[in-house]
């Protein structure tokens, strides 16, 4: 008979893996995103 308490945990264990990855990528993303962002300008454009 499978060992369903071994398999449950075992499943558990990876869904918090796989989930710790998609946290590390969303953050990446947001840093690479917020560091693109340009500075603003103290200067007005002329729109002429």
């Amino acid at each position: 008979m499978p060992d369903f308490e071994k398999m449950y945990y075992e499943l558990a264990a990876k869904v918090a893996d796989a989930i710790d990855l998609l946290i590390t990528a969303q953050q990446r993303g947001e840093d690479e995103y917020v560091e693109d962002i340009e500075e603003p300008t103290d200067e007005v454009e002329n729109r002429d």
